[in-house]
C-alpha cells in the first residue's frame, strides 16, 4: 500500500509467513492468501504492495524473462506491485532444523553474493516506475562463524560486488535498489552500535577500495554509491530483544548517514518474571520453544544483560528469578499485548518511533510475523489472512495515523 506520497512510504507484509520453496508454491500463496489479505485491508482500486520472499529455488525459476513477464501480467491484472524482497533465507525456512542454518550461506560466500544479484535482477524487472526497491539480507554472518579479519574482508568484498551491480542497474535501467543488512541477535551485526562500527569501518574502508578498483570511478562517487546501495533493514523485534530503544537505534544509524532501506515491523515476546514465579509460567514460556527457529533470549537482571543462544538454553540455565525481564526472539503478532503473564514489545513502535516513520525514516515498511505456524495452539489463528489483516489495522491505527 502506498501510504504517503511525500515523504514516500509503502506498507506491505512479508510473504515468508507462507511456507513454500518453489515459485509455484510462492505464486499460489500470492494468488490466494495475499489477495485475500488485500480484500480485507483495502479497496481493490488501491494498489497493494507485496513483500516477496524468494529462496534460491524459487528465484532460479522466476528469473527467466518469460516467467517474469507472466508474473508482471498477473500483478497488473490484480493491481499489485512489488517493491521489496526478503532475501535473508537462502533455502528452507519453515521446516524443522532451520535454526542457525538460516544464515547460510553467509556473506563470505559467492553463493550469497550471486543469489542476491539474482534477486536484484528480478526486482529490477518488477519495480514500478519511480518506486525504489529493497532486498533485506543476512547481517554478514552468524557471529560464532566469524574467526578472522579475512572473514570480514570476504563479506565486505561480496557486498561491494552487489553494490557495484546495483550501480550498473541504476545506470542502465534507471532503477534504484538497496540491499539492507538486517541486524539480528547473535549475528555478526546485532545492534545499532555494531551497524555503525561496520558501516564506518570495514565497509567504508575495504568496500570503497574494492568498488573503486572494480568500476574505475572516483573515491567520492564510490562513497556515494555505497551509501545509496547498501543500507540497513531495521527489524524492531530484533532491536527490542537487545533492549534497544527503537527510536534511539534508528536515530543513531541515521546520524552516521547510513540508509535505513526498510523497517520490518515486528514484536518480540517479553516476560517480566514475578516475585514468586510458579510452574505455570515456566510451562507457558516452554510452549514457545520449537524445533524450527532460533529464539535468542536476553535476560535483564540488575542492569546487566545475559545472552542465551536459544529459549531452551535460557529455561535450563538457573530457572526464573523474580524481577528479571526476558526478551525472546519470537515474533508475536503486532496486536498481541498481554496473555497469562506474557507480553509483546509493540509499544516500542508507537510514540517517538511512529513519528519517525511518518516523517520519512524509511520508504519501506514490512509487517514481519512469520511465526504464526509455531505459536502455541491457543494463540494460533484459525484464519491466517484475517490475522495478517488485523496486524495491518494495528499498524495503521498505532503507527501511521
Amino acid at each position: 500500500m502506498n501510504i504517503f506520497q511525500t515523504p514516500p512510504l509503502h506498507l506491505t507484509y512479508c510473504l515468508n509467513v507462507h511456507p513454500g520453496q518453489t515459485w509455484a508454491e510462492n505464486f499460489a500463496a500470492i494468488a490466494s492468501d495475499a489477495l485475500r489479505v488485500r480484500e480485507l485491508v483495502c479497496d481493490a482500486n488501491m494498489p497493494f504492495g507485496l513483500g516477496m520472499r524468494l529462496g534460491k529455488l524459487a528465484a532460479d525459476e522466476l528469473v527467466h524473462p518469460e516467467r517474469i513477464e507472466e508474473f508482471r501480467g498477473f500483478l497488473d491484472d490484480n493491481n499489485l506491485y512489488v517493491f521489496t524482497i526478503n532475501g535473508f533465507p537462502y533455502g528452507e525456512f519453515h521446516d524443522p532444523g532451520v535454526k542457525e542454518n538460516v544464515y547460510a550461506p553467509d556473506w563470505r560466500s559467492e553463493e550469497r553474493r550471486d543469489y542476491t544479484i539474482q534477486l536484484a535482477d528480478i526486482l529490477a524487472a518488477l519495480l514500478p516506475e519511480g518506486v525504489s526497491g529493497s532486498i533485506s539480507t543476512v547481517p554478514g554472518s552468524y557471529k560464532p562463524w566469524i574467526k578472522s579479519a579475512a572473514d570480514i574482508e570476504a563479506m565486505v568484498v561480496n557486498l561491494a560486488d552487489v553494490a557495484a551491480h546495483l550501480y550498473q542497474l541504476r545506470r542502465s535501467r534507471g532503477v534504484s535498489i538497496c540491499i539492507a543488512l538486517e541486524p539480528e541477535p547473535d549475528c555478526f551485526i546485532e545492534t545499532s552500535k555494531e551497524v555503525v562500527k561496520f558501516f564506518t569501518g570495514p565497509l567504508r574502508e575495504i568496500g570503497k577500495a574494492h568498488v573503486r578498483q572494480k568500476l574505475n570511478i572516483s573515491g567520492h562517487k564510490t562513497a556515494k554509491l555505497l551509501r545509496r546501495h547498501i543500507g540497513v533493514c531495521l527489524d524492531t523485534a530484533h532491536a527490542a530483544v537487545e533492549f534497544e530503544d527503537t527510536a534511539e537505534a534508528a536515530l543513531a544509524i541515521r546520524a552516521e548517514n547510513i540508509r535505513i532501506a526498510k523497517v520490518q515491523l515486528s514484536s518480540a515476546l517479553s516476560v517480566t518474571i514475578p516475585k514468586e514465579p510458579g510452574e505455570d509460567l515456566r510451562r507457558r514460556i516452554e510452549e514457545f520453544c520449537d524445533p524450527v527457529y532460533l529464539h535468542q533470549t536476553r535476560i535483564l537482571r540488575h542492569n546487566l544483560i545475559t545472552h542465551r543462544r536459544d529459549l531452551p538454553d535460557a529455561l535450563s540455565d538457573g530457572g526464573l528469578h523474580g524481577g528479571d525481564q526476558w526478551r525472546i526472539h519470537f515474533h508475536v503478532p503486532l496486536f498481541f499485548s498481554e496473555f497469562e503473564g506474557l507480553g509483546g514489545t509493540n509499544y516500542l513502535l508507537t510514540g517517538r518511533f511512529a513519528e519517525l516513520l511518518r516523517g520519512g525514516l524509511t520508504e519501506h515498511l514490512e509487517i514481519e510475523t512469520y511465526t504464526f505456524g509455531v505459536l502455541p495452539d491457543d494463540l494460533r489463528p484459525t484464519d491466517l489472512p484475517e490475522a495478517i489483516a488485523e496486524e495491518y489495522q494495528w499498524v495503521l491505527e498505532n503507527c501511521l495515523a
